[in-house]
């Protein structure tokens, strides 16, 4: 679908899109009902401001008692909310009775340290049971949370801090972290050591989890004249306090979380979510794409979002989207090959997973360590559907989930019929945009399309006009309608909301503007969208535009690459020449030790496979074994990173990368190989 002016000057459109979100919004438990569904004021380029989006204004509610309370009230304490998984194998079930009892005695903890509506308090944690119950106690006082990955760095860490003016840091003594316990408390200290208030270090408590058992410093200095120290144990502190705790209801378009967007230029935007919007959508697209369509049947529902909980697809389908949901639902620490590579379906098989969420780099992996197959010891017969998120997924990825994981569900040709939900969004927008519906006909299935617009949604790809492109042409993704999730501005910096998504189309529909997604696509004949990778990644060679996920694409199929990332690079000749960073199969990687004159050949032949499955003119100048791609948090490569390592250009923010060890390794590789262009007038 590509954006249609014309069609939203119809009244009767846009009254019925209200009308739409407005029963969303009754699937929620209100205090006080809203009296305006939604209101819009346009962005303004005179003030360099983003529009002013607010939706069911007047409405009163409370997101914790959305996710918990109220499904004990309704009967349904009993019931399992959460099935955690630890790394080294430890297990726990914790029922909504349980999760609402927890959530309670962490809220009048956070009562007793003075933290108060509109606070803001840090969460530095692994996948716990307690960072869930930490996150609903936030929201349940009106504190506005935000979760950072336990594997940051303490720079990234303090930036979250003191750009968030947080009055608690939450964290814990330890990590499990590939088999080993890895230390988080010492991070944490580094982050907040020497904060000064004028750098926004409003610091008075860190609350500390006993996770791993490990020696940890401590400080007692008293920062804000209550008694106590500034370090506290959890189980002191929390598991000691009392499980009654009268709930507030705050209005829906009170603040509940910031999230900080990841880059390596520029400092990370904090996006800011509200409550009644973001928890209307949240839910009611985790029914749409995940649950049992028959209302009757979810309560065999197992869902399992492989999120690192710090990342937004954790937020809306780990935490609120399920728990507003009464859904059941895993909640894993650690990383998918430990002890084994089979983990994942370990997990799988034992709690009878119905929906898995995942993220294409993971399904690349399992491709590499399972070349065969998944082993039929397996049990994967309760698995119903299949997401996937963070970038388009590849055609050979798709068709491994749809044929492994979902090898159980065929169709009288036995041919694989998984349904595979495929779903674009992005922090800003809080929850799904598009998607192909659970129920499309498998015959129409298209791996590495999106599809269309959710309901309550549009979007289409524009050239840098606005107009619609034509079928086939690449473009700029737009939002031109979001849903009530939609981030409202960026924490302490609303101009940089403006420049960053709404400057470039402000003047669309007559000055009403659209949000620039940053992302470019292309329609097909159908009208379906397909991701084709961000728009400064795309690629220009001799005035052709290259996709870079295309070129991942063609790489990915041949057998001895398990994962690939393409960038643009530095050509005197033809502005960008390709280099291709290739993560090698394990049996690939044997025959190279085994004889390292082999090299030369693979990556030769590499070349000569993108050019047969694209065209020469999308040949690789050069192909790169790297141990691993630089990733995002959200699973998203960063091109931008690889191309600024293979030119010898000075590296941006690379603090929030989920593997930012790689980086140095890549580095030194590109600089053992000389890859870095020989600049112009440079000596000789």
């Amino acid at each position: 679908m590509t954006a249609d002016v014309h069609r939203w000057a119809e009244p009767s459109i846009e009254e019925e899109r209200l009308r739409f979100w407005e029963r969303a919004a009754g699937l929620l438990s209100w205090q006080t009902r809203w009296h305006t569904a939604h209101s819009w004021t346009p962005p303004d380029p005179e003030r360099r401001r983003g529009p002013e989006i607010r939706w069911f204004e007047g409405g009163r509610l409370n997101a914790a008692v959305n996710c918990a309370d109220r499904h004990v009230a309704a009967g349904h304490g009993e019931k399992a909310a959460l099935h955690f998984e630890g790394e080294p194998g430890d297990r726990e079930t914790v029922s909504y009775a349980e999760l609402a009892r927890r959530v309670a005695q962490a809220a009048n903890a956070l009562d007793s340290l003075g933290i108060t509506a509109g606070d803001r308090v840090v969460i530095y944690l692994p996948v716990l049971v307690e960072t869930i119950v930490i996150t609903l106690a936030c929201a349940r006082i009106g504190a506005v949370h935000q979760l950072v990955f336990g594997g940051f760095s303490a720079e990234a860490l303090r930036f979250r801090v003191a750009d968030t003016g947080a009055k608690l840091l939450v964290t814990t003594d330890g990590q499990y972290r590939r088999g080993t316990a890895v230390p988080v408390k010492e991070n944490a200290d580094a982050a907040v050591q020497g904060l000064t208030p004028a750098e926004g270090g409003n610091l008075e408590h860190v609350l500390v989890i006993r996770r791993t058992g490990s020696q940890i410093p401590w400080n007692s200095e008293d920062l804000n004249g209550d008694g106590r120290g500034r370090d506290l144990w959890w189980h002191e502190l929390v598991e000691t306090a009392s499980a009654e705790h009268e709930p507030k209801f705050f209005d829906a378009e009170s603040p509940l979380f910031i999230m900080y967007t990841s880059g390596t230029t520029g400092k990370p935007k904090g996006l800011v979510h509200t409550t009644g919007g973001y928890l209307t959508a949240g839910l009611y697209s985790y029914l749409r794409l995940f649950a049992h369509p028959d209302p009757d049947r979810r309560e065999h529902d197992v869902h399992w979002c492989t999120a690192d909980l710090a990342w937004v697809t954790a937020h809306t389908y780990e935490i609120y989207g399920p728990l507003a949901a009464g859904a059941t639902q895993v909640i894993y620490e650690g990383v998918p090959k430990v002890p084994h590579p089979g983990r994942h379906f370990e997990i799988i098989a034992r709690h009878r997973v119905t929906s898995y969420y995942t993220a294409p780099t993971l399904v690349r992996s399992l491709m590499g360590w399972f070349p065969g197959g998944v082993p039929t010891e397996y049990d994967l017969s309760s698995v119903r559907i299949a997401g996937t998120v963070g970038e388009a997924v590849n055609p050979e990825a798709a068709s491994w989930l749809r044929s492994q994981i979902g090898r159980d569900t065929r169709d009288a040709q036995n041919r694989p019929v998984l349904p595979l939900v495929d779903t674009w969004w992005q922090s800003e927008s809080g929850s799904a945009v598009l998607s192909p519906r659970p129920e499309r006909d498998p015959a129409r299935f298209k791996p590495g399309s999106v599809a269309s617009p959710l309901p309550g949604w549009d979007a289409g790809v524009v050239d840098d006009s606005g107009r619609p492109t034509d079928p086939g042409v690449q473009g700029n993704v737009v939002i031109t309608r979001p849903g009530p999730s939609m981030a409202r501005t960026v924490w302490g910096n609303p101009e940089r909301f403006y420049t960053s998504y709404w400057e470039k189309y402000a003047h669309a529909e007559g000055g009403r503007g659209w949000f620039l997604a940053g992302d470019a696509g292309q329609c097909d004949a159908e009208g379906d969208i397909w991701i084709l990778g961000r728009i400064d990644d795309a690629i220009n060679v001799s005035g052709h535009l290259l996709s870079t996920i295309e070129i991942e694409s063609a790489l990915v199929s041949h057998p001895d690459v398990v994962e690939a990332g393409v960038a643009p690079v530095h050509n005197a000749t033809t502005g960008h020449a390709v280099a291709a960073f290739v993560v090698l199969s394990t049996s690939a990687w044997q025959r190279l030790e085994e004889d390292p004159a082999a090299g030369p050949e693979l990556l030769s032949r590499l070349r000569s496979h993108v050019a047969e499955v694209i065209g020469p003119v999308a040949k690789p100048r050069t192909v790169i074994p790297v141990p691993e791609v630089p990733k995002t948090r959200s699973g998203k490569i960063m091109r931008r990173l690889l191309t600024q390592l293979h030119d010898g250009h000075p590296l941006g923010d690379t603090t929030s990368l989920q593997n930012e060890p790689c980086v140095p390794r890549i580095q030194q590789i590109c600089q053992t190989l000389g890859t870095a262009p020989v600049k112009e007038n440079a000596p000789q």
